[in-house]
């Protein structure tokens, strides 16, 4: 990896550890923060990997996403009945800005992810939208308990409808299938700083669930979900 990517990724890996061990309720400053940072270093990553072309699979993802988020608040599809707080910071028609820094920041680490199983486009697009989908099973209980945003009638898991990620799977195939067309050539090594950071994520996520936030189920959901791509993916690329 490039030594800025290199570097970048352990900022924001420390600052995630400082974050997770910081007392409940964290401020929303620092949830817009980290996610603003996660997203820099994604963009960067992007750049400094793939030039343009690869800062725009994450500006399709987000864009994508925004779009289906703006629908979602309003129509309750393809998500399901939900609405945002004012925490994470300005919004347009109830859907705050940062979602579409959110929806950016995991979506080429996810192509990537993806191409490491199957590099073949019909393959790779619905993996890389089930790569990006498991991201949430540790995102979406977070941020509900932290006052987020609410869903109006409730769901199976951790107060989440499974519409929710079916939602997110539909978005993420819309988004991947307009990439392919961009973007069908399979990763390299130039890329290994977008595995880490999905690989990182998974890592994070499970071990910060776990044992410091005491949410074993969201732990466990959530590194099952993430890791059905990350294992395989990071087992291709040792072998590659």
């Amino acid at each position: 990896m490039p030594r800025l990517t290199t570097a970048l990724l352990a900022a924001v890996a420390a600052a995630q550890v400082a974050y997770g061990r910081a007392p409940e309720p964290r401020s929303p400053a620092q949830t817009r923060a980290l996610v603003l940072a996660m997203f820099a270093l994604s963009t960067i990553e992007a750049k400094q990997a793939r030039g343009r072309r690869g800062v725009l699979v994450g500006a399709i993802c987000g864009t994508v996403g925004f779009g289906a988020e703006l629908v979602g608040v309003a129509t309750g599809r393809p998500f399901g009945r939900y609405a945002y707080s004012s925490r994470l910071g300005p919004r347009v028609r109830g859907v705050p800005l940062l979602a579409a820094a959110a929806w950016a920041l995991l979506g080429r680490p996810a192509w990537v992810a993806a191409g490491w199983v199957d590099a073949r486009p019909a393959v790779r697009v619905p993996l890389a939208a089930a790569a990006l989908t498991a991201w949430d099973v540790f995102l979406d209980p977070r941020m509900v308990r932290e006052g987020y945003w609410t869903w109006r009638d409730g769901g199976a898991y951790e107060g989440i409808p499974a519409s929710n990620f079916a939602g997110w799977f539909a978005c993420g195939l819309a988004a991947f299938t307009l990439v392919a067309v961009l973007d069908d050539a399979p990763p390299d090594a130039r890329d290994d700083g977008a595995l880490a950071l999905y690989a990182w994520t998974w890592v994070g996520e499970s071990v910060a669930n776990a044992v410091l936030w005491r949410r074993r189920r969201v732990a466990v959901a959530g590194a099952l979900a993430m890791g059905a791509i990350a294992a395989p993916a990071l087992h291709a690329r040792y072998r590659a």
